[in-house]
């Protein structure tokens, strides 16, 4: 890949996902899946106003609304509420765990579609990175059971997430190309904002006023910000990188969140959380390594 951008922005992303899932947890079990997810990305989506008010608007073909808003729904808004509706059900860790199979997912949906090509880099470097997110999260992603809800609801629902999200990220390219990321981003967003609204008040959302903490508010607001900026890179880089790549840098979401304790709370420094964030990175440069070999052997030439 000529321009690294579009893998930067995809890293930034992967961060933010792990930094969010955090403050997800903590602030779940004050409101529903679908309420939480609708404040989500109605501050995200109040964050990307200024944007769209110093960039001059680039016209969505008509044709492409349906689509656009399609993805929307299933990117920001099903993904989500399937996403918060296991971490009802299961810890945040085997949550996280078992989402991490959202590189894979995409690499074998992308691949079946003939979008791209499977390698044994690309297999090996995703399997990998899964592998260090297992690491970093110990045994807690397995052994650490739930104090309510199913084992079994908690765990398609992640898995859920997981090919909702690889879906929607092989078939933002053409959008992204034929108007702009920011632009796509913020009709995607507003079409799932309508969509999560639908699902706040089938929990009672509108009905009665909700009752957050101060801490909780904070978490909220922590989430949509974060998810404004970030679902943005997102969209930037699947809209000019391969999604089997983009979607590689998700396994850095969960060594986020282990190693946030440290950096945050003061906790100790989990040796664990450092190993997978090694084999994290290694398996991010060996599914990225054949990409710089032909660039090198095209300037050659």
């Amino acid at each position: 890949m000529k321009r690294p951008g579009p893998l930067w922005a995809a890293a930034g992303t992967g961060i933010q996902v792990g930094a969010a899932m955090v403050a997800t947890r903590y602030v779940v079990d004050a409101a529903g899946p679908g309420s939480l997810g609708f404040l989500r990305y109605l501050v995200g989506l109040i964050c990307l106003v200024p944007a769209l008010w110093l960039r001059p608007w680039r016209r969505i073909a008509g044709r492409d609304l349906v689509p656009i808003g399609l993805l929307g729904i299933g990117q920001f808004a099903a993904l989500i509420v399937l996403l918060n509706y296991s971490l009802l059900h299961i810890p945040a860790a085997r949550a996280s765990l078992l989402f991490s199979t959202f590189p894979l997912m995409t690499m074998i949906l992308s691949a079946l579609l003939g979008r791209e090509r499977l390698t044994m880099a690309k297999v090996g470097g995703s399997l990998l990175t899964v592998g260090g997110v297992a690491i970093a999260l110990g045994g807690a992603a397995m052994t650490a059971q739930p104090e309510h809800g199913s084992v079994w609801l908690g765990t398609l629902s992640a898995l859920g997430a997981a090919l909702c999200g690889a879906l929607c990220s092989i078939f933002y390219a053409p959008y992204v190309a034929r108007s702009s990321a920011l632009h796509v981003t913020a009709f995607a967003m507003f079409v799932a904002v309508l969509a999560l609204a639908g699902m706040a008040a089938t929990e009672g959302f509108f009905v009665t006023s909700p009752s957050f903490t101060a801490g909780e508010i904070a978490a909220i607001a922590f989430i949509g910000v974060s998810s404004g900026i970030g679902f943005f890179l997102w969209v930037y880089a699947l809209g000019n990188a391969p999604p089997s790549q983009v979607t590689l840098f998700l396994g850095l979401g969960p060594v986020t969140a282990a190693l946030g304790g440290t950096a945050l709370l003061g906790e100790p420094l989990p040796v664990a959380a450092l190993l997978g964030l090694g084999c994290v990175l290694a398996g991010l440069w060996w599914a990225l390594k054949p990409d710089q070999r032909a660039a090198q052997m095209k300037k050659t030439k």
